[in-house]
This record gives C-alpha cells, structure tokens and sequence, in this order.
C-alpha cells in the first residue's frame, strides 16, 4: 500500500492519533476489541416491559416485536425491537415519562 489509509469521517482526532500511534499487532487486537464491541451493544439486553398491542404497532414494525426500555444519557424511551435472522431492529415509540 503506497499511503496510508484514511481514517473515517466522523471519529474523535484523539482516537486517529492513538491508533496511528499503534503497532500493527495493537491495530489488530483493536479491530477484533471494535467488532465485538459493536457486535455486544447490536445486542445489548433491554427490559421487556409489555407485548406491543396490535393497533398501537406501526406498519414497518413486525408483530413479534416486543416493547423495551432504553436508558439514553439518563432518560428511558420506549423503543419496538424485533430480531431479523442475526439481526436486532429497533424503532422509537417514545419516552417512558411524558415529559422526557
């Protein structure tokens, strides 16, 4: 490879330099640590709090979907999840509390 490649769009500076900084038996086992990562938060355990009733699912959103609670920056959400093949989807319904 004639030039080094191009980091992506949109990662942290601090994170470019580290890993430039990084042998590549280091990227290596970073790549493999990234992919699992990425892999455990796609799947990352939710709490079922209720089986969707049919005429409150949206139209994209299967029927064997269930109902979950996610906790962002300290506020939960409802969220619709269902699993495709290997595959977890997620689709927003709306905060757990009404006012966030």
């Amino acid at each position: 490879m004639p030039e080094p490649p191009t980091p992506p769009t949109g990662l942290p500076d601090e994170l470019v330099d580290s890993l430039e900084a990084c042998s590549p038996e280091q990227l290596r086992q970073v790549a493999t640590y990234a992919d699992e990562l990425a892999t455990y938060r796609d799947e990352e355990p939710t709490e079922t709090v209720a089986e969707p009733e049919a005429d409150d699912r949206p139209d994209a959103v299967p029927a064997k979907a269930t109902i979950t609670v996610k906790e962002i920056n300290d506020n939960r959400y409802y969220y619709w999840q269902w699993r495709d093949g290997e595959h977890v989807h997620s689709a927003y319904k709306g905060p757990v509390t009404p006012d966030g």
